[in-house]
């Protein structure tokens, strides 16, 4: 459950905390307010793809933080440790940071993660659920997953596939670039076998070329470097001159003095710091000299290391980092190359053997699909039927090939739909209209969220292109669902705002020229208002007033 939402510099929004509650929280307010700019702050908290476009004008960054009740679910506890987060409390704190210059950093618990790891770890605590889904359904290629997510035992034997298929396609993908081109396949082998010699037998180490750079000026500039070390410590500490030995009387006569003034006390102590640092460099300067030894050899070695260093970044990239990054890659190619270098019929049998081992679960899955469809099938009528599509025949369409392996097995799924009684079945994709969209992707969520135990679920004006009864049926089944999980929702729909058992109204101002957004949680006379408006638009009445009431004690008797 999210429990409280911290941003600061997104969009418009300068500052904005909120708590939440459990059940169901609504968010209404005129368009443009920034309602859905909320939305976006909690996308971006479950590892949503961030923009510096996001970030207030003015600010050199924009921070969210989110904090979570931490769930009940096993996995998401195990994804958590595998990263090494230390949960002490019963919660997960996460945070977003994104710079002006595309930097994006990422933090779960105040431990450093990357935005995949987030991404599956936010993936588990909120599901948004956008007018963009109704896009989603509205691709029949997205159907199969739909139908894999309804079964646990349809979803395990899809992962189990996809293991197996990656295996089969890999080893594809091996014998067709090796069949492609013999010739070629030995030319880049050859290739591949004397750079990973060539950079092997280097030796490599990160920050040698800049330790060598330094060790060549100071072999190169022997001489100069002598004289200029011998004349400082000639006259610091030479017999002709023994300046350090004058400086020490001075220093010691101005001790004998300091204590009359404040000032003379200061030209002491000066005197005195001077006459150590400098005696400390007249023994830095003394050690330098003993350990100096010119040594052409070292030189010519130095030269040639860094020849070998410089011929490498060369050919491989232009820093050691890079070269070496380079080798780690051609490394795991030769291996990988070499591995199956056999002959093309080994080849051909393991693949075969990879193809069969693919397909006989494919088969199973294909089998567990047919029974999982009749079942999703009868769930998505019911809950249609609440939602006023009471005729509604939904069905789940196959067409199986078994001469043909793709990354959904060897089905193509795609979601046929009855809307009115008498009239011939037909592809969603075609036949839905906008309002029916939002009831079936609706009737899918609430068909999901009672398996997937996620601890938020936000609703981002799924109620679009509906009203009256359907939009009533809309909202008794969203606060159906936030029985279960929490439910986030904005909406334009009084009755789904009336059911809710939080409301907050998020307004905007202009504040010295710039535009504000705000986010007040509204008692009971406000709330009424909130809905009149809702209701009538700009001018609400004594029985827009009483209508409000009305729906608010309607949605109380509902909800108990």
């Amino acid at each position: 459950m999210l429990r409280e939402l911290m941003i600061r510099d997104f969009a418009i929004i300068e500052k904005l905390d909120i708590n939440f509650e459990s059940k169901m929280t609504v968010l209404t307010g005129e368009t443009g307010a920034g309602k859905s700019i909320v939305i976006d702050a909690l996308g971006l908290l479950a590892g949503g793809r961030g923009s510096q476009e996001f970030i207030r004008k003015g600010a050199n960054k924009a921070v969210l933080q989110g904090l979570f009740g931490f769930p009940k679910s096993v996995k998401i506890r195990h994804d958590v440790e595998k990263l090494g987060i230390t949960t002490d409390e019963d919660a997960l704190i996460i945070q977003r940071e994104l710079y002006r210059n595309g930097r994006s950093v990422c933090r779960i618990n105040n431990t450093l993660v990357t935005l995949t790891a987030l991404k599956k770890i936010g993936n588990q605590l909120i599901d948004i659920h956008g007018q963009n889904e109704h896009q989603m359904l509205m691709n029949s290629e997205n159907h199969i997953g739909l139908l894999d997510q309804y079964s646990q035992k349809t979803t395990d034997l899809k992962g189990k596939y996809d293991k197996l298929f990656k295996i089969y396609h890999e080893k594809l993908k091996i014998l067709k670039k090796r069949q492609s081109d013999e010739q070629k396949w030995a030319q880049r082998l050859d290739m591949l076998q004397f750079q990973v010699q060539e950079i092997g037998d280097a030796n490599l180490v990160l920050g040698e070329d800049e330790e060598l750079e330094t060790k060549k000026q100071k072999l190169e500039n022997f001489q100069t470097i002598r004289e200029a070390l011998s004349q400082g410590y000639e006259l610091l500490s030479g017999d002709e001159v023994d300046f350090l030995g004058r400086l020490g009387d001075v220093a010691e006569a101005t001790q004998k003095v300091g204590n009359l003034s404040e000032d003379l006390h200061n030209i002491a102590d000066n005197l005195s710091s001077a006459f150590y640092t400098l005696q400390d460099v007249a023994h830095d300067i003394s050690n330098e000299l003993d350990v100096m030894e010119w040594n052409e050899d070292e030189l010519n070695q130095t030269n040639q290391r860094l020849e070998i260093i410089r011929q490498l970044e060369h050919k491989y990239g232009n820093s050691i980092e890079k070269v070496l990054n380079y080798y780690n890659k051609i490394e795991k190619e030769l291996a990988q190359m070499q591995s199956a270098d056999e002959d093309s019929e080994v080849q051909q049998k393991a693949v075969d053997e990879a193809y069969n081992t693919a397909l006989q679960t494919a088969e199973k899955l294909s089998h567990e699909r047919t029974k999982t469809a009749k079942q999703l099938s009868k769930a998505v009528e019911l809950q249609l039927k609440s939602l006023y599509m009471d005729k509604a025949k939904f069905e789940v369409r196959f067409v199986t090939d078994k001469n043909v392996l793709s990354s959904n097995g060897i089905d193509r799924v795609e979601f046929y739909i009855q809307t009115n009684q008498g009239e011939a079945s037909g592809p969603l994709v075609k036949i839905a209209s906008g309002g029916e969209l939002s009831r079936i992707m609706l009737a899918l969520k609430t068909i999901f969220s009672r398996d997937r135990n996620l601890t938020s679920i936000i609703f981002d004006e799924v109620d679009t292109g509906v009203s009256g009864r359907v939009a009533q049926a809309m909202a008794e089944k969203i606060s159906q669902i936030a029985q279960l999980s929490q439910v986030l929702c904005i909406t334009h729909l009084p009755q789904v705002a009336a059911i809710s058992n939080h409301h907050y109204l998020v307004t905007k101002e202009v504040i010295k020229g710039r535009t504000e957004t705000n986010v007040e949680k509204l008692d009971e006379k406000k709330r009424i208002n909130e809905i009149a408006r809702m209701l009538a638009g700009t001018e609400i009445t004594k029985l827009t007033l009483e209508h409000a009431k009305e729906l608010l004690e309607m949605a109380k008797k509902i909800r108990n």
